[in-house]
């Protein structure tokens, strides 16, 4: 059976914005490798010195890349790169650009964001928000425009624990275009201290702007053939086009990649939460299907004369097939000995608690003696200290991202589950996004080790995973004598305090 969803790409001119993030690469992937798209326009910035051109060629030697270059060597072809920057006026798209694009484009990806949680206020505005209503706008000038998806978060109404598909104005303290006022009338300074009475329950500035995102899609995307996609916390790749992929360490895979390293020891988690993680390839094969799906029903509905509401698509896992935080971070403790980093500081192991005081106090034994202790002997060797500094950034990003290692929520995916449904069985093959059937277990195993070798940059050699057991297994004979001396010190404390009040 032929696959309807690869024969509606045939030939298509797609403008995605994002795609230099992580979601945004997986999808160039997955639309080169297996459709016939005609050409992907791809707005990028430079960045740290590089031209837009440079930061593009790099893809050429990035292992995302390598089974699609090997089977099409000149498929990036395809790929024309649009300069321009979503902070700046009128996405700082060019008037030859922008014509260009409005003449051929039919297809809109719009996932540029910052993801940063402790962004200041006017910069997430300017990126989250307005940048989503000048693509709104842009897009109702392109001529043969068939979808346009705009990538959100499952978090966007994080206010409330229990997520349907549908939007949710009325958490908002401000409308959307009120607040788009205020960050042209107000100064950068002044706007960022209004952020805590703006962000009323929200608790950062990211879930924020992109509830005040989707707001704009509801308000302001009148007759545009628009979608909305929701995914959880976007972690390693599951199959394709490599298992295991991974090009950050945002989010939960942070927490993975400090245990792993023996830097982590103890973190704020609520071990019994559900864990709303999904895979970057199931990602990008959902926004690819729900474009479809929005293209299928504009036709269908050309008649109508009142423009249909953006059809919301939540992407967590399956009720069916849900995961907790316990065995998310529970993987790294069963695998230790199966994925050892060979640059590891100490023994992989985690305590977790779910109240906030006890972990301050616990990251005074866990973290901060040992790194100044660490610390001291690099000095004394003239070496530059690093544990300090590194704990610093971990306890900054703790402290943004503790609400969500602590809190649960949970989500209803009808629209989802009717996309899956409405495809044919070739589709599902080869656009899978089914968390139903996702093995947890397998899937864990493939992004601890794709964590190992891509973030971590170790060899995936046996010869390297066998220095890395050999380290670990030096390291649990010392974790064990360092407890033991432990217990003895304290026995010793205990006794002297009983000889010294009896």
């Amino acid at each position: 059976m032929e696959s309807e969803i690869k024969k509606f790409y045939k030939n298509k001119t797609i403008f995605l914005t994002g795609g230099s993030g992580f979601l945004g690469k997986v999808i160039i992937e997955k639309l080169l490798r297996a459709t016939d798209v005609k050409r992907i326009y791809l707005l990028i910035r430079s960045k740290r010195g590089k031209d837009t051109q440079e930061r593009f060629d790099q893809w050429k030697t990035n292992s995302l890349f390598d089974v699609l270059l090997k089977s099409k060597p000149n498929i990036f072809d395809r790929v024309v790169i649009i300069t321009g920057d979503c902070k700046e006026p009128d996405l700082g798209i060019s008037q030859t650009d922008r014509a260009l694009l409005t003449q051929e484009v039919e297809l809109v990806v719009h996932s540029a964001a910052t993801v940063n949680f402790a962004e200041p206020l006017h910069v997430a505005l300017d990126i989250n928000a307005h940048a989503t209503r000048q693509m709104l706008q842009l897009a109702k000038d392109m001529q043969r425009l068939v979808a346009f998806v705009h990538v959100s978060t499952a978090f966007s109404n994080c206010v409330i624990h229990h997520i349907k598909e549908r939007f949710y104005p009325e958490h908002l303290s401000c409308k959307v275009n009120k607040v788009l006022e205020l960050r042209e009338l107000l100064s950068t300074d002044l706007l960022d201290r209004m952020a805590p009475a703006l962000l009323d329950r929200f608790p950062n500035t990211y879930t924020y702007t992109k509830a005040l995102a989707e707001q704009l899609v509801q308000t302001e995307a009148g007759d545009l053939p628009v979608c909305i996609f929701r995914p959880g916390s976007i972690v390693a790749t599951s199959k394709e086009p490599v298992a295991g992929w991974i090009d950050n360490i945002y989010g939960p895979i942070a927490v993975l990649y400090g245990v792993s390293f023996g830097v982590l020891r103890v973190a704020p988690l609520n071990r019994r939460a559900i864990s709303n993680i999904v895979p970057v390839d199931g990602c990008a094969n959902l926004v690819l299907a729900c474009a479809w799906r929005t293209a299928m029903e504009a036709t269908q509905r050309k008649q109508q004369v009142i423009p249909a509401p953006a059809t919301i698509y939540n992407y967590v896992p399956s009720s069916e097939n849900i995961i907790y935080n316990s065995d998310f971070t529970g993987a790294v403790e069963k695998k230790r000995h199966v994925f050892p980093m060979t640059q590891a500081i100490w023994y992989p192991f985690l305590h977790t608690t779910t109240m906030p005081w006890l972990f301050k106090l616990a990251t005074i034994f866990y973290h901060l003696l040992p790194g100044y202790l660490v610390d001291l002997l690099l000095r004394l060797r003239g070496q530059k200290p690093r544990l300090i500094p590194i704990y610093e950034k971990i306890h900054k990003n703790i402290d943004v991202l503790q609400k969500f290692m602590i809190e649960s929520w949970s989500f209803e995916t009808p629209n989802t589950d009717r996309l899956w449904q409405s495809m044919s069985a070739a589709d599902q093959q080869l656009f899978d996004f089914d968390m139903k059937s996702l093995d947890w277990q397998g899937y864990f195993d493939r992004a601890l080790f794709g964590m190992r070798t891509y973030l971590g940059k170790e060899d995936p050699s046996e010869e390297s995973i066998r220095l890395g057991v050999q380290k670990a297994n030096r390291f649990l004979i010392m974790h064990r004598l360092l407890q033991f001396g432990i217990f003895c010190l304290g026995i010793a404390i205990l006794r002297w305090l009983i000889c010294l009040f009896l």
